[in-house]
């Protein structure tokens, strides 16, 4: 089982969407358990989380490839970043996402909403089949996919988003039932509102969901990192809210599930 913490080489890791929030936090927690990591996101702030995580770890080597994973070319650079390490990938961290708010056809753009589909779908296809494939030969290897608690339920809204983690949700499954006896595990990763950029970024200050309360990131990838080492199939991070949630919803119909979404994520649903 791997562990980190390998001599004489580190174990390898390559995490995405990795600048910040959950995708940082999952490095860190890696790092700090001997991982050298290949860290990706699409902004200039991927230069300053390698440059914190190489401080506050010493023996780790951390490197940041500025990538934008939208795009094919874009998922086959960080592929050939990873390959020319000479390295095999021990853990591989699935993790960069985008999320857009507000009514899918009066407020939101076709454009932004294929942003939705390139980066929390397509590349998450594209850059499993690269690297997975890898473990498969050697029968060894570990993979998280962070999907989300919306994956549970429909997400008016945010129908875009909660379909994609749907999608990862329903992938990961997959896959692990595949890889059941090639030594490669398949954990997805389930957290619910948590304290990052997200609703900044996808245009939802203005609902419930965002002004709730929300789990903390390191909490959530201490939570994810445990599950990963353990093999499980899948963990439902953060709060005790959280898991009554999912529970929840295996049992109640979709449309039921949609109206109660709406109330959280419909935008002005804060003040109400």
């Amino acid at each position: 089982m791997l562990t980190g913490r390998r001599t004489p080489v580190n174990a390898l890791a390559v995490v995405t969407g990795a600048s910040s929030g959950i995708g940082y936090e999952l490095a860190k927690v890696l790092a700090d358990n001997g991982f050298d990591v290949v860290i990706a996101a699409e902004n200039e702030k991927i230069e300053d989380a390698a440059a914190q995580l190489s401080l506050r770890s010493g023996g780790v080597r951390v490197e940041p490839v500025r990538v934008d994973l939208r795009s094919y070319d874009g998922v086959e650079s960080l592929v050939a970043h990873v390959r020319a390490t000479g390295r095999p990938v021990d853990v591989l961290a699935v993790n960069a996402g985008v999320g857009v708010g507000g009514d899918f056809v009066r407020d939101t753009s076709l454009g932004d909403n294929l942003e939705i589909v390139d980066l929390n779908v397509r590349s998450a296809v594209h850059l499993s089949h690269r690297l997975i494939s890898d473990m498969v030969d050697r029968k060894e290897g570990k993979v998280l996919f962070t999907s989300s608690v919306a994956a549970t339920a429909p997400g008016p809204f945010h129908s875009v988003y909660a379909a994609s983690k749907a999608f990862l949700a329903s992938f990961g499954q997959g896959l692990r039932e595949e890889l059941r006896d090639t030594g490669v595990s398949v954990t997805t990763l389930m957290p619910g509102p948590t304290d990052t950029e997200f609703f900044d970024r996808a245009g939802m200050q203005d609902t419930k969901v965002a002004t709730g309360e929300k789990d903390d990131p390191t909490q959530v990838a201490q939570q994810g990192f445990e599950a990963l080492m353990k093999g499980d199939d899948h963990v439902v991070a953060g709060s005790l809210k959280n898991k009554v949630h999912a529970v929840a919803a295996k049992v109640a119909p979709d449309p039921v599930k949609a109206k109660m979404m709406r109330t959280m994520t419909e935008p002005g649903s804060a003040d109400s």
